[in-house]
């Protein structure tokens, strides 16, 4: 099982967002996603989203909100869960990413981007204020199978 996180900075009526189209054998090859990655030993989650976003984006977070918890669970990859955060104050200056192309999205143009299907679940979710959600997301290959928020089953 892996452990990751993932964050979206938010500014303007956008999202930070990484167009992975750097890594060879990515599972997220050519998608759109957010900054972030696995943890290392040891680390919490607010440890693991800080050392990725500055590794990422050379930014350091000042003000972040832990937004859910999504599990993936995938039939070609390790099952995976996912602590998503937003945040909205930082400090530093963008640097390039070595795992792909970081640009600014107006949040209303995110779902027309190549993205996991289940990811435009939660950024629903995001945009709606949700507090605090688990989302369950079940892949065969790039189809998204079965989709579950807060126990209930929203596709399957």
């Amino acid at each position: 099982m892996d452990m990751t996180t993932l964050c979206y900075l938010e500014k303007d009526g956008k999202y930070l967002m990484l167009h992975r189209v750097k890594k060879e054998n990515d599972v997220n090859k050519d998608k759109w996603i957010g900054i972030g990655g696995h943890f290392e030993e040891g680390e919490s989650p607010e440890d693991c989203l800080l050392r990725e976003v500055k590794e990422e984006t050379g930014l350091t977070l000042k003000d972040y909100r832990y937004r859910g918890i999504v599990t993936f669970v995938p039939d070609v990859w390790p099952c995976e869960y996912m602590h998503l955060y937003t945040a909205t104050e930082w400090t530093g200056t963008m640097t390039q990413c070595d795992e792909g192309v970081l640009e600014w999205v107006d949040k209303e143009k995110v779902p027309e981007l190549p993205l996991w299907e289940g990811d435009k679940i939660f950024f629903k979710l995001l945009d709606a204020g949700e507090p605090f959600f688990s989302l369950k997301l079940c892949y065969r290959g790039d189809t998204l199978t079965d989709a579950v928020l807060n126990g209930k089953r929203l596709i399957g």
